[in-house]
């Protein structure tokens, strides 16, 4: 619970400025995503200022983003608001399943579930299992790491439950010349 805690003022402190993370560009991975696949329902877990939900709305998707901190979708929402996108942002736990509502075609998390407790990981991978749609996508970026440095990124244990639940059908490294090891993986149900 005090590791809880101590993550969320984290994450709030790095929002008194604009966080590293929020480039306000789209990943081309997601961009290739979007170019070949019809729009349907998507879903960002750990959205921050919304980027990636503005653009799937405005490739048709129907697209929520989700993340716990207030100003991150507060941000989000006047972005969308600026773009003149219908897309919704809601504050919540990417681990609960109270932010879902029905099924989706694409659940998206671009550095999120790295940064999650071993309990929210849990709740995380249930709730992908019971609110995607059979055939839809998981799209995850995420920092790597070994077994002794765990909480640094995704580890080869962490990866080992994503497999025993979706099928991986794409890994491509990511392109970080100066920060720690990532990759992009594409699962499917």
């Amino acid at each position: 619970m005090l590791n809880k805690i101590f993550r969320k003022i984290a994450f709030r402190s790095w929002y008194i400025q604009t966080p590293p993370w929020d480039t306000g560009i789209t990943p081309p991975e997601l961009e290739a995503f979007i170019d070949t696949h019809p729009p349907g329902r998507a879903i960002d877990l750990g959205c921050g200022t919304g980027t990636n939900v503005i653009r799937l709305a405005q490739a048709g998707w129907a697209a929520t983003g989700v993340d716990f901190i207030p100003k991150a979708i507060r941000l989000a929402k006047l972005k969308g608001k600026d773009k003149k996108v219908s897309a919704e942002f809601v504050v919540g736990d990417v681990s609960s399943n109270i932010i879902f509502s029905g099924q989706y075609d694409l659940i998206l998390d671009i550095g999120c579930y790295h940064a999650l407790t071993f309990d929210q990981q849990e709740k995380y991978r249930k709730n992908i299992r019971d609110f995607l749609i059979e055939g839809g996508q998981f799209l995850l970026y995420s920092f790597l790491s070994d077994e002794q440095n765990r909480r640094a990124g995704l580890s080869l244990t962490d990866l080992s439950l994503l497999e025993s639940e979706f099928n991986l059908t794409k890994r491509e490294e990511g392109q970080n010349e100066d920060g720690p090891s990532s990759a992009w993986f594409w699962f499917s149900k």
